[in-house]
């Protein structure tokens, strides 16, 4: 219980809810906060990464930008050149418009267009350091096996051991069957690193607090990955069902109803693992968001309502850290799970009445 109050502290001291309530006063009149602007904020990426506040002053590491204009050519820069002057080699960060809070150029229209963007943004950075500490996590316990054996073994192997072993043999093997060692390597790494980030983006200090699941770009890749194997693998039973399913006549011809449905499901089942994931990584946070907002807004209510809604916001957001935690392991359970049920319908067999029939055949 002490490591949650130690959490929820470090949240309030880091998070940028705090910088506000700081600055909330200003010649003695109280801004309004807009609660929906900060929680969109802490969700999304940036071009620095935000540490805290000190003495009025922000402080934040600036992140390589790297650009492709039409009309200029390649640009790279640090991200602190938009701090020294708005508008740097003709580029700026939108404040408004289809294109906020991203860099944009003007045509020779005056139209705000955007240029290639490659730059290391907040996520992308959490992104390589996460991928970078899961490789090196993996390499240390397979050293460990190689170099020391099976026993004795040590807390962290222990756990690491056990989660491989429930994913391998409990949701991998049951689920793909006969065929399941070709995708052990790939369903092992996808679960482990959601479960990483999902954990690093519950840290609210650098270099963790990025939160790289709820990046829709992210989300999308990983589907995407999942998509790609489910039909490179599939059989031709598989194939099979999607555009002659085993359904009265009426349903395949002259209207071909059920294979479009069957079709649309190539891409549907992919797209719910990716939305499944975004949304409830993106929505835990906006919870823990609002709920700190709540010890700003109820300010100008009078001291006793801010006193007894600003223990209730802490109570509360320490229970819901506790679930996110929860939901750090289940979401990424859940995404392995149904990518392996996805590879197992792909590898289907064909049923007993059409083995036999093709057995005949070849006789």
């Amino acid at each position: 219980m002490k490591c949650c109050f130690v959490y929820i502290i470090c949240f309030l001291a880091f998070s940028p809810f705090k910088i506000l309530a700081q600055n909330n006063n200003y010649e003695g009149k109280r801004k309004e906060i807009d609660v929906r602007e900060i929680i969109l904020t802490e969700v999304s990426d940036s071009y620095e990464w935000y540490i805290t506040t000190w003495k009025s002053k922000s402080i934040s590491i600036p992140l390589p930008v790297i650009l492709h204009s039409n009309n200029s050519g390649w640009h790279v820069f640090m991200s602190s050149k938009f701090e020294e002057q708005p508008v740097y080699k003709g580029f700026y960060i939108a404040k408004e418009g289809k294109y906020k809070d991203k860099i944009v150029e003007l045509d020779e229209n005056g139209k705000e267009i955007r240029p290639l963007d490659i730059s290391l943004t907040k996520t992308a950075t959490a992104l390589i350091f996460n991928s970078v500490l899961l490789i090196i996590l993996i390499m240390s316990i397979a050293h460990y096996y190689k170099k020391d054996g099976i026993f004795p073994k040590k807390g962290f192997v222990i756990l690491m051991e056990m989660l491989i072993v429930d994913i391998y043999e409990g949701v991998i093997k049951p689920s793909i069957g006969n065929d399941y060692r070709r995708y052990a390597p790939y369903l092992l790494t996808v679960f482990f690193f959601i479960f990483l980030n999902n954990l690093m983006g519950l840290i609210p200090f650098f270099p963790f607090g990025a939160t790289v699941t709820g990046n829709i770009a992210i989300t999308f890749t990983l589907a995407l990955f999942t998509m790609l194997i489910v039909n490179f693998s599939g059989t031709k039973e598989y194939w099979k069902e999607i555009f002659w399913p085993e359904v009265p006549a009426w349903l395949k011809v002259p209207v071909p109803l059920m294979p479009a449905v069957e079709f649309i499901g190539i891409f549907t089942k992919p797209f719910a693992l990716m939305i499944r994931l975004f949304a409830n990584i993106v929505g835990g946070h906006s919870i823990v968001g609002g709920l700190v907002c709540l010890v700003f807004v109820t300010v100008k209510l009078g001291t006793t309502i801010n006193v007894t809604m600003s223990a209730l916001s802490v109570i509360f957001t320490v229970f819901i850290d506790l679930i996110e935690l929860l939901i750090a392991y289940i979401q990424a359970y859940i995404f392995t799970m149904l990518s392996a049920v996805f590879i197992g319908l792909a590898r289907v067999e064909p049923s007993h009445k059409q083995a036999a029939k093709e057995v005949v055949k070849q006789v």
